[in-house]
């Protein structure tokens, strides 16, 4: 099942379409259950269903709005003959003031004149939603088209306590090739734009705020390697925590890496947002090892002031689950202001790796709250439908090689 958004920036006579319609499953959003009315143009369709005619295709490339940040923004406004103050004005609708406008129809208070040079120049949508899969335990699976086709993967985690987290893509596929890491079977097929990127975050604001609550934190841990897309990641980090847009705390927004320690180094310079680190059973980590990137760590955050970094833990039975592990970890982060994340494998296909059973885990975190350690169990959220950590994305038929076992291991996974 596909639906999509169709916003009126086509004329309808260049648009035809069969007849026929898909029936909605009542167990996933429609259109019509967005938390407010939209008064978009808004079709439901299927995409192979839509011809555009000769003429709508003929049109000048329209500047997608959300591939910039304010100041780009700003300057594109006044270059169209604008006041600064109309660019701020359109800003808040795309992304403030629970407005997340998609059309131009949305931009409410704004002047005819202005609306008019956005439907001939702008366009506001980077993604089409393709379906939204719900997990048992409430957790949503969103899958979006791109413009090319490719699918890509978002997740939405709600929690009792009024917390609920956005997992975002950076990447189709990833180059990564972490061993526990269904996306990384997919190899890397592209980077994600900020646009592209951003988007997620506000198609599940819109979708889902009525049904799970506000969205309070974002994690870049979906499909791909954020710090292997850097540029555009900061890009849609600086917009989610812009203090007139969508106004997420810089705390509440967590970029992951697995590893990329020039990249780190930048990151934590330039940005106040939250970092989590990865870095267990991953190729990356034969070229930055372990010790430059915790060295780097130390260095790094001597200077920031009450920050502290994420390490996310998968625990794998027999591999790294140990107590001896245990105090590894312990000594391994000694002087580094941290939190610990232990994290449950969730199985995929191919992969030879089994979870660390719940007493095992709960052991190894009473060792490392022991030494002194913030470390916390994360349980595993929407694995019934593919949408826990690390099962994100598909492989198709090209899959990625597996590595070969470590000598030490092998008896473990055998």
């Amino acid at each position: 099942m596909d639906f999509s958004l169709i916003t009126a920036q086509l004329p309808l006579s260049s648009i035809r379409l069969h007849s026929h319609r898909r029936r909605l499953s009542s167990s996933r959003p429609s259109i019509s259950n967005f938390p407010r009315a939209s008064i978009c143009t808004t079709l439901s369709l299927d995409l192979a269903s839509v011809v555009v005619d000769d003429g709508a295709r003929s049109m000048p490339k329209k500047i997608l709005l959300k591939g910039m940040d304010f100041p780009d923004l700003e300057k594109w406004v006044e270059s169209h003959g604008f006041r600064s103050g109309q660019a701020l004005a359109l800003w808040k609708r795309l992304y403030g003031d629970n407005v997340w406008a998609q059309c131009t129809d949305e931009l409410t208070g704004l002047s005819k004149d202005f609306k008019e040079m956005l439907a001939v120049n702008a366009s506001f949508n980077a993604l089409s939603v393709k379906d939204v899969i719900k997990a048992s335990d409430g957790t949503r699976k969103i899958l979006f088209s791109l413009e090319d086709g490719m699918v890509i993967e978002t997740v939405v985690i709600p929690t009792s306590g009024g917390r609920t987290t956005v997992c975002v893509s950076s990447q189709v596929g990833c180059a990564m090739n972490c061993q526990f890491c269904y996306t990384g079977r997919m190899g890397l097929k592209k980077n994600l734009t900020a646009a592209e990127i951003v988007e997620q975050v506000i198609f599940a604001q819109r979708l889902l705020t009525s049904d799970v609550g506000s969205i309070t934190n974002v994690v870049f841990m979906g499909m791909g390697e954020p710090f292997h897309n850097l540029d555009n990641v900061m890009k849609a980090a600086s917009i989610m925590v812009n203090d007139k847009g969508l106004h997420f705390s810089h705390r509440k927004v967590t970029v992951s890496t697995s590893g990329l320690v020039p990249q780190m180094k930048r990151f934590l310079r330039e940005s106040n947002c939250a970092l989590a680190v990865r870095n267990w059973i991953m190729p990356i980590n034969r070229k930055y090892n372990l010790k430059w990137l915790l060295d780097t760590l130390k260095e790094e955050l001597h200077s920031k002031d009450r920050y502290k970094v994420l390490f996310e833990y998968v625990m794998l039975e027999g591999i790294n689950d140990s107590m001896d592990d245990a105090k590894r970890l312990v000594n391994l982060v000694h002087g580094i202001p941290c939190k610990i994340n232990l994290i449950s494998f969730n199985r995929h296909k191919g992969s030879f790796f089994e979870p660390s059973s719940n007493e095992k885990m709960a052991e190894f975190r009473n060792l490392l709250a022991e030494a002194g350690c913030i470390v916390l169990l994360r349980p595993s959220r929407g694995d019934d439908q593919m949408a826990a950590c690390g099962q994100l994305g598909d492989p198709g038929n090209f899959q990625a090689p597996l590595l070969s076992v470590p000598d030490r291991f092998q008896t473990v996974v055998e």
